[in-house]
């Protein structure tokens, strides 16, 4: 059907062939086993780490989503130069999968000063390149409980934290008069463009409108 979601395990043979009905298009993902595996470290926090699905083809309007972003971040990663929201969202996307897989356990809680070093990491410097993986060791956590915790102190993934205070400070600078490629360059972002596309999303207009509007 239209939307269906289609998982196959490593090893099995497939073809993706229609069977008598009319030609269809898909979107893929070929997922490394390792890169899954190391995925599963973070998010069954040492518990049982099969993924098997038994029964591979359904329908969830949530898994669409994340997969969704991830396939979107995979295919212009080339391009933003930053890695953090596209393994965000793979980790997020393997979490909510496991509820068709054939092993899975509760979400346990963390506690908040764990969170609070990483996020004094970001608030010291939101410029710097940080991956996920510095952030953890930082917190003394996993990737994945990071991702959840930070999400439950902050309601903000850390990527999007880290965008939230580039914003902030791209805006102070944009105020002030710099130019542009400067203050991207300023507020770690990988290019002109790229500033103004998270601005837009941020704030709704580009930055050289938010100029003008601010006198």
């Amino acid at each position: 059907m239209p939307g269906n979601l289609i998982c196959v395990n490593p090893g099995e043979v497939h073809d993706g062939r229609p069977l008598g009905e009319p030609s269809r298009s898909w979107r893929l993902l070929y997922l490394e086993p390792h890169t899954v595996r190391a995925a599963l470290e973070d998010v069954c926090e040492g518990g049982r780490r099969d993924f098997l699905f038994v029964a591979p083809v359904f329908a969830d309007e949530s898994v669409r989503g994340l997969f969704d972003a991830v396939f979107a971040h995979v295919t212009t990663a080339a391009r933003s130069g930053d890695s953090m929201e596209c393994e965000t969202a793979l980790l997020k996307l393997v979490a909510r999968l496991r509820c068709y897989s054939t092993a899975h356990r509760p979400e346990q809680r963390r506690s908040t000063p764990c969170v609070a070093r990483a996020r004094a990491r970001i608030d010291a410097d939101p410029t710097a390149r940080l991956t996920l993986a510095e952030l953890a060791r930082e917190a003394g956590l996993s990737r994945f409980q990071l991702i959840r915790g930070f999400a439950r102190a902050t309601g903000l993934t850390p990527h999007a934290y880290i965008l939230q205070q580039r914003m902030a400070l791209a805006r102070q600078l944009i105020v002030s008069r710099h130019d542009l490629a400067e203050v991207a360059l300023l507020t770690g972002f990988y290019d002109q463009s790229h500033l103004t596309q998270y601005f837009v999303r941020q704030f709704g207009v580009t930055p050289r409108r938010y100029v003008c509007r601010s006198g």
